[in-house]
């Protein structure tokens, strides 16, 4: 029999507080989504609550950061999974290619000259000025000049994903211009995410996040950065003093530049690096790993010993007998005149009574093993690099597995470098092609709008990283080739996999053809004309 409510529809039955307590799901009618219970004993404990963007990290962020740096500093695993990281992201070299919109400045300006040949030229004379500016021996374009510019890409980097935060000023420096010295004003000053904070430590407002000043919209306008470390007691006087630094110059130019992940909208800081979803995991197993350590050491040193029969002070102590002390002393002479040895091997004798053990070493225990590959399996995870990449062991790999983990775990590192590039290397290379462009004498056709006028579109690039590697070199370029041949694909695009510019390798491959004509060594077959127009396909 069905009961009916007076709208004729079935009643649910009556769920009480005990049953609720008990255990209760939406099934059983205590809620609707079992999420949401607040009385079972599965989820009555789980006492979430809803934070904003910015009060749920920025009073917790120095904890967090200061955590993952210690863990950073002494754990090989965590130390390993940032180093991977910022290898397969930024590499020895990030660099741009100039890649001007052409076709806006067409539209713009109406003037054809703006076209594909010339954003090759322009290209080439840009790119050629930046490399003189960023790979500077003399370091000029950092302001503390330690650094080239992929050096402080890859630093600040390091930051962002240990701290959650890379922070950099934009400085003008036209004192270090001359004959022999720097070439052009531009130069970078990374800053410690730390020292951008809100004024004597105090509380977010509504105008001021984590030392960032926002406007009513919550865009950037400003940031407060010490002036020294609050960490630098040689400098206590600058680390209680802040100074507050506009984000643009009136004109736009960058004067601060401050890139971090945004886990949610509204948010004006990081400081939730890559290992902070999985840092109780890291310390668990970096105190597991100690602790193994110490017993299998332990076992070492007492590997063997002698199991005597009488201790010489409890037992004589009890028994009050003057015959046990002799027996012990009995023992001593024995242990100590007893020095057999054949062929250099000492012959262990043993006093009567006495019985020669040895420690039975269990370390690493049973579940060590288990343990710790669940733990790399949560960081690599986390960090989104392969388990092989975290843990290094690649025995149990196939082809198919390394290929399949390995492109899942790029399409992360590709994402982090595109988001990198874009939210700190191009302000870096957009200041500089804006000074570029008022001294250097790049080519323009008459007419050519301003640099202020059209920024996005003069300084517009694509950055190259590292390359992403191969695992079966020939299967692999073998399908580059097919993808060229086919017109999926375009050397530019094959070339940049491998970290490299198609010009680059067109201009080297004439150099080698040259030399090999020049010394009469047969060309290889990659260098030898093509006899007939037409292109002799080799697929399949």
């Amino acid at each position: 029999i069905q009961i009916l409510d007076s709208n004729g529809r079935p009643m649910l039955p009556a769920v009480s507080k005990a049953s609720m307590i008990a255990g209760g799901t939406g099934l059983s009618g205590s809620t609707p989504y079992d999420a949401a219970d607040r009385f079972s004993q599965r989820m009555g404990d789980m006492n979430s609550w809803l934070w904003s963007p910015d009060s749920q990290l920025n009073p917790y962020r120095d904890t967090i950061t200061a955590r993952n740096r210690d863990m950073v500093r002494n754990d090989g695993w965590a130390s390993g999974a940032i180093m991977r990281t910022k290898d397969n992201v930024v590499g020895s070299c990030l660099r741009p290619i100039s890649k001007p919109d052409y076709r806006f400045l067409e539209y713009y300006t109406g003037n054809k000259k703006f076209d594909a040949v010339w954003a090759a030229e322009y290209s080439r004379a840009l790119d050629s000025r930046y490399r003189s500016w960023a790979e500077d021996p003399s370091f000029y374009c950092d302001a503390a000049q330690r650094h080239t510019i992929s050096q402080i890409l890859g630093l600040a980097f390091r930051h962002e994903i240990i701290d959650g935060d890379s922070l950099a000023s934009v400085l003008w420096m036209p004192e270090r211009l001359g004959l022999g010295k720097a070439r052009y004003c531009t130069a970078i000053q990374l800053i410690d995410p730390d020292r951008l904070s809100n004024p004597q430590n105090t509380f977010d407002q509504k105008t001021s996040r984590g030392g960032v000043v926002v406007s009513h919209e919550g865009a950037a306008e400003a940031y407060y950065i010490r002036k020294a470390h609050q960490g630098d007691w040689f400098n206590a006087g600058d680390s209680v003093n802040w100074q507050r630094i506009p984000r643009f110059t009136p004109e736009g130019r960058f004067l601060i530049i401050h890139n971090f992940e945004a886990d949610r909208a509204g948010q004006h800081r990081g400081g939730a690096g890559i290992l902070t979803a999985v840092l109780q995991k890291l310390k668990m197993l970096y105190t597991f790993d100690n602790a193994e350590l110490d017993q299998a050491i332990i076992s070492s040193i007492y590997g063997t010993f002698i199991k005597s029969p009488f201790d010489p002070e409890l037992v004589q102590s009890a028994l009050g007998n003057d015959n046990l002390g002799g027996y012990q002393q009995m023992r001593g002479e024995f242990h100590n005149k007893k020095q057999i040895a054949l062929g250099g091997a000492r012959i262990p004798h043993l006093f009567p009574g006495e019985d020669l053990l040895s420690v039975k070493s269990e370390h690493p225990s049973t579940g060590y093993a288990e343990f710790q590959k669940t733990v790399l399996r949560a960081i690599s995870q986390a960090t989104g690099l392969s388990e092989m990449q975290l843990s290094g062991n690649w025995a149990d790999a196939t082809y198919s597995s390394a290929k399949g983990a390995l492109s899942e775990a790029w399409k992360t590192l590709e994402r982090r470098r595109q988001d990198f590039c874009k939210g700190f290397a191009q302000p870096i290379f957009t200041c500089f092609a804006e000074e570029s462009f008022e001294i250097d004498d790049l080519p323009l056709p008459s007419g050519a709008p301003e640099f202020l006028e059209c920024r996005q579109a003069y300084s517009a690039a694509k950055w190259l990283g590292p390359g992403r590697g191969h695992i079966d070199a020939s299967k692999e370029v073998m399908g580059s080739q097919q993808s060229i041949e086919t017109g999926l694909s375009t050397l530019e695009d094959e070339a940049g996999k491998e970290g490299k510019t198609w010009e680059e390798v067109l201009d080297q491959r004439s150099i080698e053809i040259a030399r090999f004509k020049e010394l009469g060594i047969p060309v290889p077959s990659w260098g030898a004309p093509i006899e007939n127009d037409s292109v002799v396909q080799k697929i399949g």
